[in-house]
This record gives structure tokens, sequence and C-alpha cells, in this order.
């Protein structure tokens, strides 16, 4: 077991990562599959939700799931009730896809801290794949109601019974787009120094404050990865300082993507736990490509306090089990089963993986 906060003490130090699957239909969380989905996978000491988007401007993702109208609240309510019959925990991860959504979704240009396409080809709306679209840099008045909306799908979060939430700052998205010069090309108090590009997660942070206790937000980055066309040539010394700034917030836990299963910008050598430690102490959730034998090493040396498992969880349910009483994992889903489904049932390479059988 492990404490998180003074309400939640984990059965175990395995996490499911967050995942998109695109599996929501109409963006409405909370479909019977949707819930059986996270049902199946309560076994996990944390679970963390797949990217949910907390405006319509944040939607990038065909069928991903919301949160910030009344009826994603009733949808989510379904899966964190279920999860919580089941003994398990749930934080939800908020998430605004900046500058790599495309007009598909909203009519909306895409905006992003400068006018600077991400290089790659877009996951536009009902399959379509096109290139990235030119962003709008966002107007500084403009930046208060996007931290508001992080605001309100907070509070939308707690109204729906999640035990906490997750600031999606990792990957390429909003939060990272202004964190790394590569995409902040801005010249006012929001770009420039690692303070000012750091500044938007701050805000956000102090936002989510308002509704949660810091020792029920999660902040999640990725000072490693080439994912959206992403990676600066001063990403060790930007990293360093975000996780100073998030070391004195007493977080539910930092999340970062030390691995580079998930891509890596090669602009020096990869950001290692050992790196994050010198700069932060709390809870640690590491993730990226750990294997059951490396996780166990890096928690028998309190290197880190959690890890997260995300693609190993897709076609074995019971990962949990399966590695507490070694049991062999189930042949990895297909990469065509991660993001779509064949024909009209969601269900298919969602939730018909099956439990382990003797």
């Amino acid at each position: 077991p492990y404490k998180i906060n003074e309400d939640l003490t984990l059965k175990n130090r395995v996490v499911l990562a967050p995942l998109t699957r695109a599996r929501c239909v109409g963006n409405i969380p909370g479909l019977p599959h949707h819930v059986e989905y996270y049902v199946q996978r309560a076994s996990a000491g944390l679970i963390i939700t797949e990217g949910t988007a907390i405006s319509i401007q944040g939607d990038g993702w065909d069928q991903c799931a919301h949160i910030y109208a009344p009826e994603h609240v009733e949808g989510w309510k379904k899966v964190t009730s279920a999860v919580h019959e089941e003994g398990g925990a749930i934080f939800v991860q908020l998430w605004h896809t900046g500058r790599v959504s495309h007009s598909s979704f909203h009519g909306l240009q895409p905006v992003g801290p400068s006018a600077i396409a991400a290089n790659g080809i877009a996951h536009a709306k009902d399959g379509l794949k096109a290139p990235y679209e030119v962003p709008r840099a966002l107007d500084i008045e403009e930046i208060p109601k996007i931290v508001e909306e992080y605001r309100h799908a907070a509070q939308s979060a707690k109204d729906a019974g999640f035990d906490g939430v997750e600031i999606h700052a990792a990957n390429g998205y909003l939060l990272d787009q202004f964190i790394q010069s590569h995409s902040n090309q801005r010249t006012d108090k929001y770009g420039g120094s690692h303070e000012n590009r750091a500044r938007l997660l701050n805000e956000v942070i102090d936002a989510v404050l308002t509704v949660w206790p810091s020792s029920k937000i999660g902040v999640r980055i990725n000072p490693n990865g080439n994912f959206n066309d992403m990676g600066a040539t001063d990403y060790y010394e930007t990293f360093a300082y975000v996780l100073k700034q998030l070391d004195k917030r007493n977080l539910a836990y930092a999340h970062v993507m030390d691995g580079v299963a998930f891509g890596f910008h090669g602009h020096g050598e990869p950001f290692r736990i050992a790196d994050v430690r010198k700069f932060y102490n709390g809870t640690l959730l590491a993730n990226c490509g750990y294997s059951k034998d490396k996780a166990e090493g890096v928690l028998e040396t309190g290197t880190v306090d959690l890890v997260a498992f995300g693609r190993v969880f897709i076609s074995n349910p019971d990962f949990v089990l399966r590695i507490k009483n070694n049991w062999p994992l189930a042949d990895p889903a297909p990469f065509s089963s991660f993001y779509e489904y064949p024909g009209e049932d969601p269900a298919v390479g969602y939730t018909d993986f099956p439990l382990y059988s003797a």
C-alpha cells in the first residue's frame, strides 16, 4: 500500500497510465463499455483516465472524453462509482491539446503559445489525417479564460466523484507547448525565460488549487519526448526549473515520463529518474517502458514511489493479478486497436480481452 494523501491509501503501487483509446462516442463518458473498461482495471492502485478535454477547443482527438458540461459530469459519475465499488481509486487527466488540435473537431482555429505549426499529421475528426494547422497565438487577454477552463474542469471532476485530477503538461499539448522554447516564442510574460514559459502551468495549478487540495493534484511532464513535434535544446534546464516549481507544491505526485519508449528528441542525454530526484523530492510516479522487473527494482530502492503501466494494461486488464501471481502476460494488443475499432461496436479491442485462466 502507499498513502498518497490523508484520504487515499493506494492498495498497491501500480498505476494505470492515461491511455487515449477513442471510445467515447459523441465525447460522452459513462457508456456501458466505457464503465466496464475501467472496472476491469480497478485492481490497479490508481487509475488515471484517458486525456479528457477541458473545453470544446481543447478537443484534439476523435471520440475522446470531455469534462465541462453537465452531461459529461453525469457520465463520469457512472465510471467513478463503479470503480469505487471495486475498491479502486481514480484521477481524471485534464487535457487541452492546443496547437495539435484540428478545426474539424470544432470549427475553430487551434490555439497555442505562438503561431508555429507542429510538423506532422493531425488525427482529425472521423479518422481524417491532415497536416497540422498553423495555430493562432493566444492573446495575453485570452489566457485567463484558458486558466478558468482548467478550474471549471477540475470542479466538474470533483462533482463527478473523482479522487483527484492530473494536469496534463506533457507530450506536446497546450501546457507543454508553453513550457518548451521549441514551440513558445512569445515575447510577453508567458515567453522567454524558464519562469515565463512555466507561468501558465503555475497559474493552472493555482486555479485547480481553489477546487482541490494539492495532495489531490498530480502533474504530468515529459522532458524526453518528441511526440507532437516536441523537444528543445534547453530541455534539461527547462524541466529542472519545472520540477523545482512542482517540488514546492506538495502534490499528490509528479508523473514523469523518464523513459524514451514514447520517442526521444535526441537533444542530449535522456532525463532520467536520477535527474528528476535532483530537483523533486515529493511522490514520484515513473512511466514509459517499464517492465515488471525494472519497476520492482526502482520501487525497492525507493527511487520512485509509483510506476505507471500503459499498453500492457490493454490486453491484460488483470495485469496486477498476473504480476502478483507470476501468471504469463497475454500477447500485446494490436496497434490497430489502440485508437480505432472495426465496425460499430466500440467494445471491440477495448473490453474483450480475457482475464487469465489457467
